[in-house]
């Protein structure tokens, strides 16, 4: 179904439009919108109401989430079925070698689980990113490099415990895209709604 038509359908019939944005999480934020210990949440930065997020991002992980209130794109962005990939931007301890590196690619045991093939690449530079509030954990004779790798599935902080797995922790992480939808030059701490033809995008990949 046409995104665009359906939700001015849905106007037509008096009935509330679906809301679907697009937001970059800060290092710290929590992926809820309310904490009983009082630390930052979504809440501080997004002031739409009946959106929910659409996957989660850690606390100490950036980047690209996708909040809804369209029950179903919801799922469907979660549903690991759907295979929709996600790019993820990871900070690494040392050069990882090309067996690590083929490790990833192949699936890495989690918890007697084998991970789904990745798409990993070694960046030739450093990402132009913002710096992060907190700095990254530093050690004067541990370099760092910076590793793309797409997914499409959602286990638990599944990046840092693949990289872990195969001797490269991650210092710092951040999603640039899910699926079509790309975090691009969006802020952090800032969000966007996301336009009918973006939204249709989503549904074709999930086809």
């Amino acid at each position: 179904m046409n995104q665009g038509r359906k939700v001015q359908g849905l106007a037509a019939k008096g009935m509330p439009e679906c809301r679907t944005i697009a937001f970059n999480k800060p290092y710290g934020v929590l992926p809820c919108f309310t904490d009983s210990g009082g630390r930052p949440t979504l809440a501080d930065y997004i002031d739409v109401s009946g959106v929910y997020a659409a996957g989660r991002l850690d606390q100490d992980s950036e980047g690209l989430m996708i909040l809804t209130s369209d029950g179903t794109l919801a799922h469907r962005i979660t549903d690991p079925r759907h295979k929709l990939g996600k790019i993820y931007l990871a900070q690494v301890e040392r050069e990882p070698t090309d067996d690590a590196m083929g490790r990833l690619r192949s699936g890495v045991v989690l918890s007697s689980q084998r991970t789904r093939p990745a798409q990993v690449r070694v960046l030739a530079d450093a990402p132009l990113i913002p710096d992060r509030p907190v700095p990254i954990r530093f050690r004067k004779n541990v370099p760092t490099a910076w590793i793309e790798i797409i997914l499409r599935e959602g286990m638990n902080r599944q990046v840092r415990r693949m990289t872990a797995a195969v001797g490269h922790p991650t210092l710092r992480l951040i999603r640039i895209a899910i699926g079509p939808i790309l975090l691009g030059d969006l802020p952090p701490g800032k969000w966007r709604d996301l336009g009918p033809e973006e939204i249709a995008q989503i549904a074709r990949r999930m086809e």
